[in-house]
């Protein structure tokens, strides 16, 4: 399915989780926005703190980046230091010269949103919800010269075999891979980060989620050193705050990557709690996607946009899921939460069935 570079198909690319828990909905519990809660930690805070009294000098990346670059076995030459994953789709939209680039949907809209606002035609790769929004590398045209897909993917949770993924490369072909919450999935399994036998390999990584630093924008990207080259001059001055480039080299060093693996371990034992107990209302219509491997979940209800917002009145925000393509009214993604809350937001969706 090609896109034109205006119209986005008739989806609201530029929707995200963040737009349910503004102005009104701020006072609401938040199950629709992917970031790990009760984060940044003390410890980070205090560790970012610290850097301010750095601010009169201009930003130094050098130290951050060979820290990212060590915690992945890499050349420092394979990194690039961005302000969050965003801006790195926003890079690639404008630095790589591409013809024909497709977008595995459904999946985080930036990629595909980036690509248009740069001129380009888009094509849409569509996973189906009968083989449980699992990739068919088939699906790929083979002149495609730049794939996107997210693993574990954002809004399906499913995790996608790393011998799948990266036997979408081809010779002449950029593939990008999302693996913005790769630090939620336990032990990395199936990540390509670090890779560098998978040619034209671009994997985007976000450090917003796990640490609570969606205010802040920290991401990079790991790729060829031409890649990153490229992507760097595309770049403006100085595009990583100094407080942004401390909390990047604290968030891959030892004690960091230790607690999230906890950190992923808890969502794991929680996202099958948040499981369990949306399987009582399958007698309402609702479908959970599973396997599900990351910090949210996808379902489906009859009624959803319904039922969302008489969970807005009961004081919970969740995820429509409308605005992905791929996807209808009827989908809505929930962040994983620990059990009281989710606890709570099944008594609410318990009063929004009954009334929706």
């Amino acid at each position: 399915m090609r896109t034109d570079p205006v119209s986005g198909g008739g989806h609201d690319l530029r929707h995200h989780g963040d737009a349910e828990v503004r102005d009104d909905g701020s006072a609401l519990a938040d199950l629709a926005v992917n970031v790990r809660t009760g984060t940044p930690p003390a410890w980070l805070r205090e560790h970012i703190a610290a850097s301010l009294a750095g601010l009169a000098a201009y930003p130094d990346g050098r130290a951050a980046r060979a820290a990212v670059a060590r915690r992945h076995g890499l050349e420092v030459e394979r990194v690039l230091l961005t302000a969050g994953a965003a801006e790195a789709f926003v890079l690639l939209a404008r630095a790589l010269k591409v013809h024909r680039p497709v977008v595995v949907h459904p999946q985080f809209t930036e990629p595909e949103a980036a690509l248009r606002d740069a001129g380009h035609m888009v094509d849409r790769v569509l996973v189906r919800e009968a083989d449980g929004f699992r990739l068919d590398p088939a699906a790929v045209p083979e002149d495609a010269d730049l794939v996107v897909i997210g693993n574990p993917t954002n809004p399906t949770s499913v995790l996608h075999p790393a011998a799948t993924v990266a036997g979408l490369a081809r010779p002449g072909r950029t593939l990008v891979v999302d693996e913005a919450f790769m630090d939620a999935v336990p032990g990395e399994r199936e990540a390509l980060a670090g890779r560098t036998d998978v040619p034209g390999l671009v994997v985007l990584r976000s450090l917003t989620k796990t640490w609570g630093l969606a205010g802040l924008r920290i991401g990079y990207v790991l790729a060829a050193p031409e890649t990153v080259a490229a992507l760097e001059r595309a770049q403006p001055l100085w595009p990583v705050s100094s407080p942004a480039l401390a909390a990047a080299e604290a968030c891959v060093g030892p004690r960091a990557l230790a607690e999230a693996a906890r950190a992923a371990d808890r969502v794991a034992a929680e996202r099958a709690y948040l499981i369990a107990g949306l399987r009582d209302f399958a007698g309402h219509g609702l479908r959970v996607v599973e396997p599900a491997e990351g910090p949210f979940v996808l379902l489906r209800l009859p009624r959803a946009a319904a039922v969302r917002r008489r969970l807005r009145a009961c004081g919970y925000a969740v995820r429509r899921g409308d605005t992905f393509p791929g996807l209808g009214e009827e989908w809505l993604r929930l962040a994983v939460r620990d059990g009281e809350t989710v606890d709570g937001f099944l008594d609410a969706l318990r009063r929004a069935l009954s009334t929706a």
